[in-house]
């Protein structure tokens, strides 16, 4: 199902870890379209949809919104992230009384925490060589 522009939609770009999700919400039955696709093919836990849906759960717009979600970057877990943000941004140009509830759950906030580098001499961020006695 393709929307035109001609239809009315608030916007809200969302980021974590690596995932950068383009998100328009529309008002409508509650369909959510992620790359084109729909959520459940999108998705295959139970946990990402929650993730994704959790801003209406907050402001009691279960049903209200579509959701058109354009995500590129990271893996399932940091797109899920990505696109809740998104979606609580979108909310926010919606109805801007939504902003405490929004905000004292924590939606607003970009998660800063990036993976960290590996440092040289080591296997990874942390990990350093087996040690061997002899």
């Amino acid at each position: 199902m393709m929307y035109t522009s001609a239809k009315p939609y608030f916007y809200g770009t969302g980021r974590r870890k690596k995932s950068t999700a383009r998100v328009r919400i529309l008002p409508g039955t509650g369909v959510i379209t992620i790359n084109g696709r729909d959520i459940d093919d999108y998705f295959g836990l139970e946990t990402m949809k929650l993730i994704v849906n959790q801003p209406f759960g907050v402001t009691a717009t279960e049903g209200k919104f579509d959701i058109i979600a354009n995500v590129r970057g990271g893996g399932f877990s940091g797109q899920a992230g990505a696109i809740r943000h998104g979606v609580a941004k979108a909310l926010l140009q919606a109805d801007e009384t939504f902003r405490p509830a929004l905000k004292k759950a924590g939606f607003l906030t970009r998660d800063p925490r990036m993976k960290e580098r590996k440092k040289y001499g080591l296997k990874a961020a942390r990990r350093a060589p087996q040690f061997s006695k002899r």
